[in-house]
């Protein structure tokens, strides 16, 4: 670690304005009274992938199911496209294009991979061939698996089967919550592979994750997250290289 570690962080120089998605000032929690966010704002333009770390607690997740309207935002906006989309129902959400993909319980185990897909289409089954075709020329594995349950797959594949059901409705920005959580270093690196590769095909990307140097090695911009608000902002490259960012944030896992 650099020795000055008291110098300015460096500052995001990316205007909000004109962005895809942008969550303004939210302030939310799971009880009312309760906030887990506390101004936190953010935003994302077409073709951008963005990345959210911090330390436990700081309330990542909670800032990402904010902005898909799991959390209730009691202060603040989202918006899509400059629509105004605070609150909205999920179905509403995956609708207007946004896709969400969370930590957990994120496939259906007794289903097989197609099923699992075609459950992404509920809003437009008759799309299904055309996006399953390119889904699966994104994650060709599932291709090939395609009869298989979603239960008997690898961790690495199950979080492709939700990767891929997210993008089913051709979404025009996607929201991962962790997306390498559980997985082995190879897996790890298999996901963040893909997540490159469907930014590469069009879709922004908005990423929560405890591996903070593999996020910040890949996103184009990076937030860094404390205590419900957005300490730090600026390109993942910048965030990696900050003395300040390093010391308080990051630590050995900027070196790992």
């Amino acid at each position: 670690m650099s020795e000055n570690t008291t110098s300015t962080p460096v500052t995001d120089t990316s205007s909000p304005e004109g962005a895809l998605l942008r969550g303004t000032d939210l302030v939310a929690g799971y009880l009312p009274g309760v906030n887990i966010l506390n101004g936190a704002s953010l935003h994302c333009h077409d073709g951008e992938l963005v990345g959210i770390i911090g330390p436990n607690g700081a309330g990542k997740s909670t800032f990402l199911k904010a902005l898909f309207g799991l959390v209730k935002v009691s202060t603040g906006t989202v918006t899509l496209k400059g629509e105004d989309i605070t609150n909205s129902r999920a179905d509403q959400l995956v609708a207007s294009g946004i896709g969400f993909v969370p930590q957990t319980n994120n496939v259906f185990p007794s289903l097989t991979v197609a099923e699992n897909l075609e459950m992404g289409m509920y809003l437009d089954p008759k799309k299904f061939s055309e996006r399953f075709q390119y889904v699966t020329d994104i994650f060709p594995r599932l291709g090939e698996r395609k009869d298989q349950r979603a239960g008997s797959l690898s961790g690495g594949e199950r979080q492709m089967v939700a990767m891929g059901r997210a993008l089913m409705m051709n979404p025009s920005v996607l929201l991962l919550d962790e997306p390498s959580a559980g997985l082995s270093p190879a897996l790890q690196d298999e996901v963040f592979l893909q997540t490159k590769h469907i930014n590469a095909a069009g879709v922004s990307v908005v990423m929560v994750e405890q591996n903070a140097r593999r996020c910040l090695q890949i996103c184009d911009r990076g937030y860094v997250l404390d205590q419900g608000k957005d300490a730090y902002t600026a390109s993942g490259k910048q965030l990696m290289n900050d003395p300040k960012v390093i010391e308080l944030y990051l630590g050995t896992l900027a070196k790992a």
